[in-house]
Formats: structure tokens, sequence, C-alpha cells
């Protein structure tokens, strides 16, 4: 979805790759910090950043002042894909995250791996429609349909297999769950513990969610209240 190569990328942390072309695109690997930000709105967006590990909170601030949660980006998720030429959002890391970070130029001059043109010309098009899903989920009136939707997605994209069960980490807070659904606190948490009461799913930790009847959560994300 949307800081120049700074002095943060040190030589060390530093890679290039060449390609089978013999044509250079020169990427860099970061390491953050649970709360590092990766980049903010306003920087100039001369990079895009494949995330190899750990989880990002794309946000921005809404001119009354309001925080909105815009996307995750989670493993195998490349951001910071500009709409011109700054970044549009703030991007933290929400757990302890790496990257590669792409020159826009090379992307845009074609120059570098077509390889990684390729695969990058596909991240955007699933940004694309990732976004009109969230749209779509923003759209719907039940609470019970967003949260369970939310956790579908999440499961997919980060979930472990445990028996009949599912298992994923929850690294964002309850917060930033309702900034991104455009819920409250209270509506998040009252609408897990529905899921959990109904047996559904099972809280061990807060950041932690166990599917038990993964078909009976894929129902709640259908049916409206």
């Amino acid at each position: 979805m949307y800081v120049t190569l700074s002095s943060e990328f040190s030589p060390a942390n530093a890679e290039i790759c060449v390609s089978h072309h013999a044509s250079v695109m020169a990427s860099q690997r970061k390491s953050l910090a649970v709360g590092a930000h990766l980049f903010r709105e306003g920087d100039m967006a001369d990079n895009i950043y494949e995330i190899t590990a750990g989880v990002f909170r794309l946000t921005r601030v809404l001119d009354n002042g309001r925080r909105q949660v815009i996307a995750f980006g989670l493993p195998g998720d490349i951001i910071g894909f500009p709409n011109g030429t700054f970044h549009h959002s703030d991007c933290e890391a929400i757990q302890s995250a790496k990257v590669i970070a792409h020159r826009r130029h090379t992307l845009d001059t074609l120059e570098g791996d077509h390889r990684t043109h390729q695969r990058l010309l596909h991240a955007a098009l699933r940004e694309i429609s990732a976004m009109q899903d969230h749209f779509m989920m923003l759209a719907r009136k039940s609470a019970i349909e967003k949260v369970a939707s939310f956790l579908i997605t999440l499961a997919e994209r980060i979930g472990t297999p445990i028996g009949s069960y599912m298992t994923c980490a929850l690294p964002m807070s309850r917060a930033d769950i309702a900034d991104f659904l455009g819920l409250t606190i209270e509506t998040v948490s009252r609408t897990l513990t529905r899921l959990r009461k109904e047996n559904i799913i099972a809280l061990d930790t807060s950041q932690t969610v166990l599917i038990k009847d993964m078909d009976a959560l894929v129902a709640a994300s259908q049916a409206s209240d």
C-alpha cells in the first residue's frame, strides 16, 4: 500500500540480488522491532516492501482526528504501493518483523529480474482484491459477520492446524481490530465472547485464538443477526 532507503538500512543488513539476466535490482533486508515504523504518511515512496516475517499495521488519521486501520501486512504481503510520490499511511510493526525493500525505479523502468516484476505485479493485484473485500466487510451491518470474516482471513493466512482445530496468533489489539472493522472496542470484545460462548472459538490468551468449528465460523460470517 504505500521512505527512502535511509541510514536505518545498514550495510550489514543489505543484500544485492542479481538476476539471471545480468541486470541488477537493488534490494535490501531490514529487521524491525515491535513499535518501529517502516514508513510514515508523507514520506517519499522510493521503495516497496516484501514482508518475510512479522506483522505490520497500516493506519491513517482522518480529518476528524480519528485513526483508521486500513490494512494489516502479513508474511508474503508486499506493502508500500503508493498513490503518487508519497506514502499515504503510517506503517508500524506490531510484531517483530523482517522485510525486503525493492527500489521503485527498477520496477517503473522494468529494470531487474522479470520474475520479481511479475511477483510484485501479482501482489499489487491481490492488494486491490483485498481492499475490495475490506470495503465489502465494512459495508456489512452485522458485527459478528465482520469479526468472523476477519478471523477466517487471519486463519487462512497465518493459522496452524491442530487436529480438527485451527490456531493462529492475534498480534493486533482489540482497538486495532475495532479500527479496522469500523466497530467499537466493546463490540469487538463482546462479539469474541459470543463466539467463545457458542463454542466456535476459544481464547487461550488475548493474542491467540483457537478456531474449534470452522464451519460455524463461516456460517457466522455470512448470516446477519
